[in-house]
């Protein structure tokens, strides 16, 4: 890996992204899923206003801020990978799961470890709200606080995690530490098998754009993988979106190889990560169609005006609302649209990846 940099870039495009294949998630997870208590799919809303704003046929915002439970994605993976760590394990055996957090990863393992009688231990980097900390000790987890970024908070969970029997139930992966995090994004696959078929039961076919809100880049990676695995047919534009202030993918992209960005503040907590997955980095590097930045100004806008057409958004969610618009309004519009391959007839689906409940920071007085 290269050492840490900063890119002025605010956009990446690669069109011929979309000729790219890979194989597909296993066909258990969705299987698993459906069979969990509490499990129904996520809203996938219509929002006629914003495809009159971006010039496009439809537009489509997959609601996560309810997921098992919990007001993000991130119950997908965490479910998943701790069913497969578990499995591997007799049922008597002692077993502590561990990970690193900005909010809703450490929340998801916290409860999937309550679920399964399980103790977890929690390492949350500076700046995570008070609140968010007391949602993941309210799942029963310890919870040790990190002087420093999202990326120091990792190596101090992978330290723990040295200890048996400690086990890291990490979303970021590195070389020789893969796997937990191969099965955090399979998990993820089956948020895309909802959208298929919602988008079938309302008349559509598959997306011509989907907008990823990205950090470490895993749930890029799952979507890269469901649409990329596709042998044959049209395949759809993949557009990640990052805060200005931790935009490693999108500088990794520009470098051409994976690159560590020193991050800054922004209210994005969940995307505020300075380093790509190595698991998802070639995914991401041969299968994303465009990488855009953006800002905590820009998500603020878009997490109001989600939040005018009934959908409950916070920050990290509104992303996607706001990548798009960047990508698709204001000077040299024409030419991203073309790398995009987008007309007047397309279809949009944007990842609200969590509800305004998952960042305290910037929820309403009024959210629960």
């Amino acid at each position: 890996m290269s050492s840490p940099a900063q890119s002025p870039a605010r956009w990446f495009a690669r069109p011929a992204a979309r000729t790219w294949r890979c194989a597909a998630a296993p066909d258990g997870v969705r299987r698993f899923h459906t069979a969990r208590p509490g499990y129904a799919p996520t809203p996938l809303t219509e929002c006629p206003t914003l495809a009159a704003e971006l010039g496009v046929g439809r537009v489509f915002v997959k609601d996560e801020s309810s997921r098992l439970g919990l007001p993000a994605f991130k119950a997908l993976g965490a479910s998943w990978a701790v069913h497969r760590i578990l499995a591997e394990r007799s049922p008597d055996a002692p077993v502590q799961l561990v990970t690193a957090t900005d909010g809703n990863h450490g929340r998801a393992v916290a409860r999937m470890a309550r679920l399964n009688g399980r103790p977890a231990h929690v390492f949350v980097p500076r700046g995570v709200h008070p609140d968010a900390v007391a949602a993941i000790e309210t799942e029963g987890a310890r919870v040790t606080r990190v002087d420093g970024p999202y990326d120091a908070a990792v190596r101090r969970a992978a330290e723990a995690a040295e200890r048996p029997p400690a086990v890291l139930v990490q979303d970021f992966a590195w070389p020789g530490y893969e796997e937990i995090p191969g099965w955090i994004v399979e998990g993820y696959a089956t948020l895309f098998h909802e959208i298929d078929e919602q988008l079938r039961s309302v008349g559509g076919e598959l997306p011509d754009l989907l907008a990823v809100p990205v950090g470490v880049g895993s749930l890029a990676q799952a979507a890269v993988t469901h649409y990329r695995s596709r042998p044959t047919g049209p395949a759809p534009a993949l557009l990640a979106v990052e805060p200005v202030a931790a935009a490693c993918v999108l500088a990794s992209l520009v470098r051409g190889e994976p690159v560590a960005v020193e991050t800054g503040e922004t209210t994005m907590a969940g995307l505020n990560c300075g380093t790509p997955s190595s698991l998802a980095w070639p995914v991401l590097r041969d299968g994303l169609d465009a990488a855009v930045a953006i800002t905590d100004a820009d998500s603020a806008r878009a997490s109001r005006d989600l939040a005018a057409l009934g959908v409950s958004s916070g920050p990290c969610g509104a992303a996607s609302l706001a990548g798009v618009r960047a990508a698709l309004t204001g000077e040299g519009a024409a030419d991203r649209r073309g790398a995009l391959g987008l007309g007047p007839a397309s279809t949009l689906v944007l990842l609200s990846t969590e509800g305004t409940a998952a960042n305290p920071a910037t929820a309403p007085a009024t959210t629960p």
